[in-house]
This record gives C-alpha cells, sequence and structure tokens, in this order.
C-alpha cells in the first residue's frame, strides 16, 4: 500500500506546529497575571495595549484559518475591518480574549493537522495595502507567516508589559522551564 501523506504527528508539520506552539506560549507568559484594567493600559505612545494585541492575534489566527479553509472574502476594505481591533474596550475583558486566542489557535492547528498538502497555493485575500497583483501563498508560508505575525507582536507585548509593570516574559520562560511546563 501507498502512503497516503505526511503523518502530522511527526515531521514538518508538526515543527512548524510546534514552533507556532511556542511562540503561542512565549506571548501568553507576557499576558500573564494581568487584570482587565492592566490589559485595556497604554503604556508607550502608541495604541497597543496587551488585550488589544491578544484580541488582534486571535482575529488574525481566525483570519488566516478563514484563508486556508477558502471561507475568506475575496476583498476586504477599510469599511469591513473593526475599529476595535487592535485594542480592549470597556465591555470586553481579557479572559475572554485569552479564551478566544485558545479557540482560534486550536482550531487552525486540527486544520493544518488535516491538511493534505502544504504546497497547497492559495490566492490570497485582497486588503487595501495589498500590492495590485494578486497575492498566492502555500499553505507552508501561511504557517511561517503566523508564526512571524505571533514573534512579532510578541516582541511587542513583551515592551508594552515590561514599560507596565516591569514584568519580564524572559523570566516568566525561565521559571516555567525550570518547573518543567
Amino acid at each position: 500500500m501507498e502512503p497516503t501523506g505526511i503523518d502530522p504527528k511527526t515531521g514538518e508539520r508538526q515543527d512548524l506546529l510546534a514552533m507556532i506552539a511556542d511562540q503561542r506560549t512565549n506571548f501568553l507568559y507576557t499576558v500573564a497575571g494581568l487584570t482587565d484594567e492592566q490589559a485595556r493600559a497604554r503604556s508607550t505612545v502608541s495604541e497597543l495595549t496587551l488585550g488589544g494585541l491578544v484580541k488582534h492575534l486571535a482575529e488574525m489566527q481566525r483570519s488566516w484559518l478563514s484563508v486556508i479553509d477558502g471561507t475568506a472574502a475575496p476583498e476586504v476594505g477599510w469599511a469591513d475591518l473593526d475599529p476595535d481591533g487592535n485594542r480592549m474596550t470597556d465591555d470586553e475583558t481579557l479572559a475572554g480574549h485569552l479564551d478566544a486566542f485558545r479557540a482560534a489557535a486550536e482550531a487552525f492547528d486540527r486544520a493544518v493537522r488535516e491538511e493534505p498538502d502544504l504546497d497547497r497555493a492559495i490566492t490570497l485575500p485582497r486588503y487595501p495595502w495589498s500590492p495590485p497583483e494578486p497575492l498566492v501563498w502555500t499553505v507552508r508560508h501561511i504557517l511561517l507567516h503566523i508564526f512571524r505575525e505571533i514573534a512579532h507582536h510578541s516582541g511587542h507585548a513583551d515592551i508594552v508589559r515590561e514599560t507596565l509593570d516591569g514584568a519580564s516574559t524572559t523570566q516568566r520562560m525561565a521559571q516555567a522551564a525550570m518547573n518543567g511546563e
């Protein structure tokens, strides 16, 4: 019998998912132990808040999942974007955003494990910042983009958290490693 595909528990696919999971874990260390007020607080001149970053990364994972599964709109205009998409509003909670983040991560990872071909080409939706010609990425490229996006915003979150209350993500990571987490 011929092999029908790559075992999703080994190889490149699992390596990519493990790297994304590691970035998610590092990000979650950064936002651990915050109150809703802290999660809404701006600690720099930018609009970035820790709750807003959690919200953004949850939506980003849901959005890319819709690209992979073919349910994304072919074009997204400025009016389609949530003006509060990168900040935590007064009626939102950090716990709610963390639940959404974890649910989005689980759904995204499940879809990637079930994806038969990491080389499958996907035409990306057009955004106001898209180049004039259509962009076509592979599922693999999308995975690498997700990794970059989470790592990029983890750096933002680390700076915001250190400025907010002096907490160090690196210290939290080291403590978790020493505790076998």
